[in-house]
């Protein structure tokens, strides 16, 4: 197979753990006989500094003309603590969801046994947790009509939705349900919000499609409760933009670092692969951030292209590091593992198709031998 994958470096740690990702997608090439190639463009505070403009018109080109998008990470604290900038890292990213027509945000949360002692909740509570959140991604809030009166004394942003918006989102869910626990969730807030009360008659009406899936229906501020009290209730969650963005990330901790988690943002043609974490630039150029959300995002990826068989080398190469303790400084402060040195490794352990932790040979890494 051959694809053309735009390449998003972005701001803070995305370079170093998007260049794991491209190491992974190279090994993978090269183990299962693939050509992938990458297209890079810029895009947030990288963008602003070089260009003045958080998404210029040649990345989105060269998202346009690709198969997929790997992206890494965006934001900047000079833009963080300046609430009067006019120009924002963000902005890239908001208008390259809409030029695309990103509509739907995918988040998998799971957690892995050799990191539960991490997690905030007790071990009793991770058992069975394997739920997906669907985030309507180009409506809502953060789209809606923003206004700041003259005295700066009162300020409004609109939540707009409609049916079609929801409707496309909503589809995808369900089909996705289907393939899973044939369980879906919609979080809303319909006792107060009209809009909430909009999403809830088009699921209604949408529920029929799909007789062979369960459908429920949850406040969000009880889904906030629930993902903390019994997580493992959860299939597939389907949410509005606002409340998808607060939840997926609450939902994060669950697997006890935010740096495992990866994400899918698909459209009508192309799609998105990001991890979840921010750009956490007092890491930047340490060579200590987490690489396995953004390389699990190119497992996510794989799976978009069809090649299952790949992406499960992909995650089953993750797993192996984490159960035999190579990791990242986030997850272990004291034994850890620099962020190229784990990508080297998954590397290696997907072209020499390692089995059950057993190496073919030892890997010279960062100047250490691992055995």
């Amino acid at each position: 197979m051959e694809k053309k994958i735009a390449v998003i470096l972005g701001d803070g740690i995305g370079p170093e753990v998007t260049q794991q990702s491209i190491k992974v997608l190279n090994a993978i090439a090269h183990r299962f006989g693939h050509v992938f190639h990458y297209n890079y463009g810029i895009m947030g505070a990288d963008a602003i500094d070089k260009t003045g403009n958080p998404l210029p018109d040649e990345t989105i080109a060269t998202c346009l003309d690709s198969d997929a998008i790997l992206f890494g990470a965006i934001g900047h604290p000079k833009y963080d603590n300046d609430p009067t900038a006019k120009v924002r890292p963000e902005q890239g990213l908001l208008k390259l969801r809409k030029e695309l027509q990103l509509f739907a945000n995918i988040r998998p949360i799971t957690t892995y046994h050799a990191l539960h002692h991490l997690s905030p909740l007790k071990a009793k509570q991770l058992k069975g947790i394997d739920f997906v959140i669907f985030r309507e991604l180009t409506g809502g809030i953060y789209f809606g009509k923003k206004e700041l009166s003259e005295d700066q004394t009162r300020a409004s942003d609109d939540c707009v939705y409609t049916k079609p918006e929801i409707e496309r989102v909503a589809h995808l869910a369900f089909q996705y349900a289907q393939k899973r626990k044939k369980k879906l969730t919609l979080v809303d807030k319909a006792n107060v919000l009209e809009t909430s009360r909009l999403w809830r008659k088009v699921i209604q009406e949408i529920a029929a499609q799909y007789a062979d899936v369960t459908v429920d229906y949850m406040f969000v501020d009880n889904a906030a409760m629930q993902i903390i009290l019994n997580p493992a209730q959860f299939d597939v969650v389907l949410t509005e933009n606002m409340f998808g963005d607060i939840i997926s990330d609450e939902a994060s901790v669950l697997s006890g670092s935010l740096g495992l988690l990866p994400s899918a943002s698909v459209g009508n043609k192309t799609a998105l692969f990001e991890p979840i974490h921010g750009s956490y630039p007092q890491a930047a150029g340490k060579d200590i951030a987490n690489p396995l959300g953004s390389i699990l995002s190119a497992a996510m990826m794989l799976d978009h292209f069809g090649l299952a068989n790949e992406a499960h080398a992909v995650r089953e190469a993750v797993s192996w590091t984490l159960s035999h303790g190579f990791v990242s400084k986030d997850v272990d402060p004291i034994n850890n593992y620099a962020t190229t040195a784990i990508g080297d490794l998954i590397a290696d352990h997907i072209e020499r198709h390692r089995d059950g932790g057993r190496r073919s040979s030892n890997a010279s890494l960062n100047q250490s031998t691992i055995i």
